[in-house]
C-alpha cells in the first residue's frame, strides 16, 4: 500500500506561516496539495503537528487530503506513525514548500523505486522543488532504530541515503532531460514567494504547472 505524505508546519522561521500565505489569491500548502493531485497513491495524507492541525484542516479537507499529526521534532517517528496508522508499506514523501512539485516525476520515480526494488528513491539533476522521495517504511523503522542522530530524525531520508552499503539506493539523474538542477524554486523565503508568484503570472496562472512547462519558463528567463 502506497501513501503520499505531504510534510508541513506552520512555524516556518524563515518565512512565518507560509503554508497559509497566497500564491495567486490561493494558500501556498493548497498549490502544492493540486500539484500533487495526478500522483498515484493509495492515500494522500497532509503530515503535520498539534500545534499546526487547526490551521491546517479546512486546506486538507478542501483538497480531500486526510490529515494527520505526530512529533514536532522527531519527524522521522511522525512519518513512522503516520506509515503505521494507514498501513502503508512506501511512502511518497513531499514537502509543503513545493508548489512546482511533479506528479509526473513523482509517478515515474515510484514506477522506477518499483522496478529496482529500492529503499530509498529520488531523480536528481532536476529543479531543486519539482522532486519527492520514495520510501520503504520497513527501511525508515530500521533508520529510527539505528540512528539516534538529531540530524537523521529530523530530515526523514539522509540515513538512508547516506548509508548505500545498509540500503538499496536509486538516484537516477536527469539533468539530461530536464536540467537546471543548480535552480531552486522551493519556497522559504519572501523572495522565494515572489519568484513563485512570477512563475505563476508568466505561465498564464496555467495550474498545475508540470516540469515541462517549467523548464520552459526557466529556459526563456535564462535568455533575457
Amino acid at each position: 500500500m502506497t501513501a503520499l505524505f505531504l510534510q508541513c508546519r506552520l512555524d516556518s522561521t524563515r518565512l512565518p506561516g507560509k503554508a497559509l500565505l497566497p500564491l495567486g489569491g490561493i494558500p501556498l500548502i493548497e498549490r502544492v496539495m493540486n500539484a500533487l493531485e495526478a500522483v498515484e497513491a493509495d492515500v494522500k495524507v497532509l503530515l503535520t503537528t498539534e500545534d499546526s492541525r487547526t490551521g491546517l484542516m479546512e486546506s486538507a479537507e478542501k483538497c480531500r487530503f486526510e490529515l494527520f499529526s505526530g512529533s514536532k521534532e522527531d519527524v522521522l517517528d511522525r512519518f513512522i506513525r503516520a506509515a503505521e496508522h494507514y498501513g502503508a508499506d512506501r511512502i511518497i514523501r513531499a514537502t509543503g514548500d513545493n508548489p512546482f512539485v511533479s506528479s509526473l516525476l513523482a509517478n515515474r520515480i515510484n514506477r522506477s523505486h518499483e522496478e529496482t526494488k529500492a529503499d530509498y528513491s529520488g531523480f536528481l539533476g532536476m529543479p531543486l522543488g519539482t522532486g519527492v522521495e520514495i520510501l520503504e517504511t520497513k527501511a525508515l523503522k530500521k533508520a529510527a532504530r539505528e540512528s539516534d542522530s538529531s540530524f537523521d530524525h529530523e530530515h526523514v531520508a539522509p540515513y538512508l541515503y547516506n548509508n548505500p552499503a545498509i540500503f538499496r539506493i536509486n538516484r537516477p539523474d536527469i539533468s539530461g532531460a530536464y536540467g537546471f538542477g543548480e535552480v531552486k524554486i522551493s519556497v522559504d523565503t519572501r523572495a522565494d514567494l515572489e519568484l513563485a508568484e512570477r512563475i505563476l503570472a508568466e505561465t498564464g496562472n496555467n495550474f498545475p504547472l508540470e516540469i515541462d512547462g517549467l523548464i520552459g519558463w526557466l529556459k526563456q528567463d535564462e535568455s533575457r
